[in-house]
Order: structure tokens, then sequence, then C-alpha cells
């Protein structure tokens, strides 16, 4: 039985993997099964399809872009901080140089 459902849902994702648009209406359907409103349903649905027509992007898209833009920022000042570092311990190092040379 549960070999059957393994190789039941194997056949579906490697079959079904083109229905991509089509699973944009499984947030709204679980939102009007599990709620019973349909009205939340239907602005869940609304909202998502502005998003992307404002967009261009899915909700899914826009969040990955946020992040992603986050994680580079984020590496950027990584970067300019190492580089502060190693610029200041190499203006350490030359002066201790320098003064060592004067006396």
């Amino acid at each position: 039985m549960i070999l059957n459902k393994i190789i039941a849902g194997l056949f579906l994702l490697l079959f079904l993997n083109g229905c991509v648009q089509t699973a944009s209406l499984l947030g709204p359907a679980y939102t009007l099964t599990s709620t019973g409103n349909i009205y939340q349903a239907g602005l869940s649905y609304g909202s998502n399809q502005a998003v992307k027509k404002i967009t261009g992007k899915s909700a899914t898209e826009n969040i990955q872009s946020l992040v992603d833009n986050k994680k580079k920022k984020i590496k950027k000042e990584e970067k300019e901080e190492e580089f502060f570092a190693l610029v200041k311990s190499r203006i350490e190092k030359t002066s201790k140089i320098i003064k060592l040379a004067n006396q």
C-alpha cells in the first residue's frame, strides 16, 4: 500500500511537473477548503495575481529576490569591514617600521 503511494507520488511528480501555472490555484483552493470562506480565497488569489501583474514576478519570486538582495548587501558590508581591517593593520605595521627606522 505504501509502495503504491510512493510510486503514484513519483509518477505525478515526474509527469505533472509542467503544471506550474495551475498550481497557483492550490493556495486559494486550500484556503477555501480549510476556512470555508470563499471571499478570503478569492482575495488571496486576486492579490497574488495583482502582485504578479504589477511586478512581473510571483509573490515567491519577489520574496526570493528580496532575500538575495539582502544577502548581497550583507556580503558587501562584510567585505568592506574586512578591507578596512586589512588597511588598518597595514598602516599600523608601516608606522611601526617607520618608528623603528627613525630611532
